[in-house]
């Protein structure tokens, strides 16, 4: 027996394929099932179960779209009310594929009817946790409501502790979450764990209960809008998946979209951006934070353009979005930005580092920290203006006036404020740079 798994980086959280003889599961696969397939291919297994563990809130699911296709059993919590046939997953139900068994634990907390997956095979037991334990942490509790996060909260602590009550210390533990996403309550250790390991490290297990409740409660921070959408989607019924290249937009119709307020977004690095971009255009760098924060901050459902070096920018920033939902990408533009301009003048701004911050700004100047909240209380630049990066669309006229020397914490959330702040024709400044140099230079306190 196999378990391999299937890692979204952008949006940390891990998918799972379980092969044996043949047969393969799997649980909790993201909306792009190409990566999936192709492994099943690899592995010369036939999918016969596709296992949710939950209704997602943090992307769009693949499992419906993989269950029909392959067409395997697909297998959702049975309270979670969904618009489609599915295999209800009940506490103590065995799911029987091929020489394996699955059986299923009812573990609320990061979602009311959310469950986890008991894999025994031989000697080897498993479990795929999904939202509930985590590696080092648990699922948050405050993605379905805020009437409901200090029931789920202490839920969690009790669907943890049920599952280090009844598996072996030496069973594999695999959630779904915890790997760099929004959805773990706080942020995760380690690439593999044990039951017997979470015992020492998991606050569900090393904390009593009021404890545990009043620490998950007292670390929840803001997370990504489109959350708001996923499982409304997952719930609905998501649409087969969009892979495919965008239509090609000219000069004149990218200036067209612009002027008329359309989303046109420049997937270039940070640099390029700063260097010349159109004007009007946002900057989102397509490296690993890019979904997550063009998903926070996109108006849902507007009318998309992308901005590329070449094709293979495009498709691969494609493939990102649909894992959110955002399936609205009407165009895309590649190759010099020059040549995109229709012989309007590129825009331009400054790039720089704390160094520079240190050396001193003209009086009249701005720092901005995009960074969250809790980031700029527990360290910051005396008279830095605090507006996190997901409210500066609709604070943007808090910032004040003069030039705006733009921070975050490694300079990724800071470019695409400078963007933003630019297609509004401020002047801006990008510090492109960790802030654990503004620490050890002793700008910040």
């Amino acid at each position: 027996m196999r378990i391999s798994i299937i890692d979204t980086s952008s949006l940390g959280d891990r998918s799972y394929l379980i092969d044996d003889g043949g047969v393969a599961v799997v649980v909790d696969p993201q909306r792009d099932i190409d990566r999936v397939l192709a492994l099943a291919a690899e592995r010369d297994a036939t999918i016969t179960h596709v296992l949710e563990t939950h209704i997602h809130n943090d992307y769009v699911t693949g499992g419906l779209e993989l269950s029909r296709l392959v067409d395997a059993e697909y297998v959702v919590p049975a309270g979670d009310d969904v618009a489609y046939d599915r295999l209800p997953a009940r506490d103590g139900y065995v799911i029987e594929a091929g020489p394996m068994r699955f059986e299923v634990l009812h573990t609320p907390g990061h979602t009311h009817h959310h469950v986890s997956y008991v894999l025994r095979h031989d000697t080897q037991t498993a479990v795929f946790t999904g939202g509930s334990m985590l590696h080092g942490t648990t699922g948050r509790t405050d993605l379905i409501g805020a009437d409901d996060t200090e029931t789920l909260t202490h839920a969690q602590f009790h669907s943890v502790r049920r599952l280090a009550g009844e598996l072996p210390d030496d069973t594999e533990v695999y959630p779904t979450h915890g790997f760099g996403s929004f959805c773990s309550a706080t942020p995760a250790s380690g690439d593999t764990s044990t039951i017997g390991e979470q015992r020492h490290t998991n606050p569900a297990l090393t904390s009593d209960e009021e404890a545990y409740v009043e620490n998950l409660l007292a670390a929840l921070s803001a997370y990504p809008a489109y959350y708001a959408h996923m499982g409304v989607i997952n719930a609905a019924g998501p649409a087969p998946v969009d892979l495919t290249m965008p239509a090609t937009v000219d000069p004149d119709e990218l200036r067209r979209r612009i002027d008329t307020g359309e989303w046109v977004v420049d997937l270039r690095s940070r640099t390029a951006f700063a260097a010349g971009h159109l004007a009007g255009t946002l900057g989102f760098e397509l490296s690993g934070s890019f979904v997550t924060y063009l998903g926070w901050l996109y108006q849902w459902g507007a009318p998309l353009t992308l901005i590329a070096d070449d094709p293979k920018q495009i498709v691969e920033a494609r493939r990102e979005l649909v894992r959110i939902g955002v399936d609205e990408v009407r165009g895309a533009a590649t190759g010099a930005i020059d040549d995109m301009s229709a012989g309007s003048a590129l825009r331009t701004y400054r790039v720089t580092d704390f160094t520079q911050l240190s050396s001193g700004i003209p009086s009249d100047a701005t720092v901005l920290d995009v960074r969250q909240d809790s980031e700029y209380a527990e360290s910051h630049v005396p008279g830095a203006v605090n507006i996190p990066l997901h409210e500066l669309l609709a604070r943007a006229e808090e910032v004040p006036a003069g030039e705006v020397w733009v921070h975050c914490g490694s300079g990724y959330r800071a470019s695409i404020a400078a963007s933003i702040l630019d297609a509004r024709n401020r002047t801006v400044v990008l510090i492109d740079d960790a802030f654990t140099n503004a620490v050890e230079l002793g700008l910040a306190a």
